[in-house]
């Protein structure tokens, strides 16, 4: 049950309440002074890139124009970036970075809230803290203010960018308000996670739901509506963020929204903290059955335990963007019109073959690259058991090292065969109903997506690599596929070179549908896999656990 505090939450908070804030925040800056700059680079370099890539692509107006109108005209379009407010540069940028952006600055910021709250009461360091002088809504408050810091520097950076290049300044504040209110804004819902739930986990899968929720919302309204004025859009974050509005009449107004929200988010959490004793939460999980199941008695069964719920969340997730992308394929050459430079950005991302087929090709590799995430998650939980030192139990019996080890890594393969899957079913029987041939186009849209497996592996080898042989250095894997997202997100627009574009295994994948195959690529490539997990694997049984 959870213990109630007689801590009045209404009364102000006391300085003693807040002693060692302070010290707290130059923690926190220092274990995350690799994850924040990371983060914060990824998203402003992303934001110059988008620029650099319409300004070479759209360098007319009656291009943008021609543009605009033709996302503006198709909901499917709407429904995944939004509608489009003003065909300069900087407002093709603010179309595409509003909704997105938005979306991986809250996945930033609920990422730092819950490392530096649920997390640390979970692993018993808070408890640790909190002997010194600590005060009880001190680390709280260090977890706000490091997320706020971060959020800061990604509104700055993306502020100062845009207007370096070029763009009109107070678009380019807009726009970096737009990212870091809602990054902010998110912060807070996660705190509030964080005293609700009794595992970093559940406060990072109860925080990601309501974003995916936000954006889900967003969507529909957008969907509905092309001027963004739905009342589903207004009804989420994700739409404040485009209804702002940079570089098209910036509605500052909207700022009121964010603040508000914030600042009630951050209330209710502080509320719930003072209610509340350390390590407690007010959703505690329920208590499991009084004889463990047969599934149990073996580490297999114990890791798709710990990981199901993960992987059917990206099963579940994979189905709704397939959908999604086959919906919007049929009129891929309509979209694309007359602009041979955006062709050619689609060829290069999906082959010479016809333009549906290359935007399919292109869809489904996306698919691929973001599937790393998902196997990079499941490799390195193996990390998280070890470090929370959940491991040590279950190798003291009858459980070889490998056999432990091996049993997470079935789920990090299998599953990424699985998620694969489902989007590429996804993607190819939407798609079919589109075009009234559902039975001709599945088979070569599922094997496109599954051909992806092998690159996800390579990837998933490495971090089975890095994991055995140098433990501590798990978190650059992140760092690994981040870059892959990179090369294959933006490297076709801004023209890498190919030395840049051949350090991602998924360059070395045939552009499927459409494209002629050989099996060399996929065997290639499935052998630097299996050699990337075997030095790893020998890595895990030869060091010290832990």
């Amino acid at each position: 049950m959870t213990a109630v505090t007689a801590a009045p939450p209404a009364r102000a908070v006391r300085p003693r309440h807040l002693a060692g804030t302070g010290t707290l925040l130059r923690l926190a800056l220092r274990r995350d002074r690799m994850m924040i700059p990371a983060w914060v680079l990824a998203l402003g370099l992303s934001v110059a890139g988008m620029g650099a890539s319409f300004e070479a692509v759209y360098d007319t107006a009656a291009q943008r124009a021609g543009l605009a109108a033709s996302m503006n005209h198709n909901g499917s379009m709407r429904a995944l970036y939004g509608p489009v407010f003003s065909d300069s540069v900087g407002g093709l940028v603010a179309w595409r970075m509003a909704g997105f952006g938005a979306v991986l600055a809250a996945v930033m910021s609920l990422l730092i809230v819950v490392r530096h709250t649920r997390e640390e009461e979970e692993t018993g360091r808070q408890e640790l803290l909190s002997a010194a002088v600590v005060g009880r809504r001190a680390p709280l408050t260090a977890a706000l203010l490091t997320a706020l810091l971060a959020n800061a520097l990604l509104a700055a950076l993306i502020a100062g960018g845009s207007a370096l290049s070029g763009r009109p300044a107070a678009g380019s504040l807009a726009l970096g308000l737009a990212l870091g209110g809602t990054g902010t804004l998110f912060a807070a819902l996660a705190a509030v996670a964080a005293q609700l739930t009794e595992s970093a986990r559940l406060a990072k899968g109860l925080t990601g739901a309501v974003l995916g929720l936000a954006f889900a919302v967003r969507a529909a309204g957008d969907a509905a509506t092309d001027g963004a004025g739905s009342p589903l859009t207004w009804a989420s974050p994700v739409g404040w963020s485009e209804n702002l509005r940079p570089y098209a009449g910036e509605r500052w107004w909207v700022l009121l929204l964010f603040l508000a929200a914030t600042a009630l988010a951050a209330l209710a959490a502080y509320a719930l903290t003072a209610r509340r004793d350390l390590g407690m939460s007010f959703l505690p999980a329920r208590p499991g059955p009084a004889v463990a199941p047969r599934s149990l008695s073996g580490p297999l069964g114990l890791a798709w335990r710990l990981q199901r719920t993960t992987l059917l969340g990206w099963t579940a997730g994979f189905l709704g963007v397939g959908a999604l992308f086959g919906g919007i394929a049929k009129g891929a050459a309509d979209l694309v019109g007359d602009n041979q430079q955006t062709r050619e950005i689609v060829e290069r991302m999906g082959g010479q073959q016809g333009l549906a087929e290359a935007f399919l090709a292109t869809m489904t590799g996306l698919l691929g690259m973001v599937a790393a995430l998902y196997a990079a998650g499941a490799v390195l939980r193996l990390r998280g058991e070890e470090t929370g030192e959940r491991a040590e139990p279950v190798l003291a019996g009858a459980v070889s090292r490998l056999r432990w080890a091996g049993s997470h890594l079935a789920l990090a393969y299998g599953g990424t065969v699985v998620i694969l899957a489902s989007g590429g079913l996804a993607l190819g029987l939407t798609y079919g109903l589109s075009v009234d041939d559902p039975g001709g186009q599945l088979g070569p849209v599922l094997t496109a997506a599954l051909s992806q497996v092998p690159a996800v592996w390579t990837l998933t080898g490495l971090a089975v690599l890095v994991y055995g042989l140098f433990p501590k250095a798990t978190p650059a894997v992140w760092a690994l596929v981040g870059g892959c997202l990179a090369l294959g997100w933006l490297g076709p627009s801004l023209k890498f070179p190919a030395w840049a574009m051949n350090l991602s295994p998924y360059s070395h994948l045939p552009k499927l549908p459409g494209a002629d195959a050989t099996a060399a690529p996929f065997l290639w490539l499935l052998t630097l896999a299996v050699l990337f997990a075997a030095v790893g694997l020998v890595g895990v049984r030869r060091r010290d656990i832990g």
